[in-house]
């Protein structure tokens, strides 16, 4: 797992990955939901590793890092299946 650089939200794109507690990959950025007018911060849409099943939300809250390569969240490979869709 190679994040890079720390980065902001601000500089995330689409298609960078997205990694469990583990390190295990468990999709990519699909979307930066944000409120960029008030710099606030709400979260990632994930799209599956694979191409396969629904996107998920990850809040802010659950991201532990933001790297120029990838973001590492605080969950397990479990729990992030369990994440919602996004908002």
């Amino acid at each position: 797992m190679e994040l890079g650089e720390p980065a902001s939200y601000l500089t995330l794109t689409e298609g960078i990955a997205v990694y469990a507690s583990g390190g295990e990959q468990v999709g990519k950025v699909a979307e930066v939901v944000a409120a960029v007018e008030q710099d606030i911060f709400e979260g990632i849409a994930i799209a599956p590793r694979l191409g396969v099943g629904h996107h998920r939300f990850a809040a802010a809250d659950v991201i532990a890092q933001i790297g120029e390569k990838g973001v590492l969240l605080s969950l397990s490979e479990d729990a992030c299946e369990s994440l919602p869709p996004p908002p």
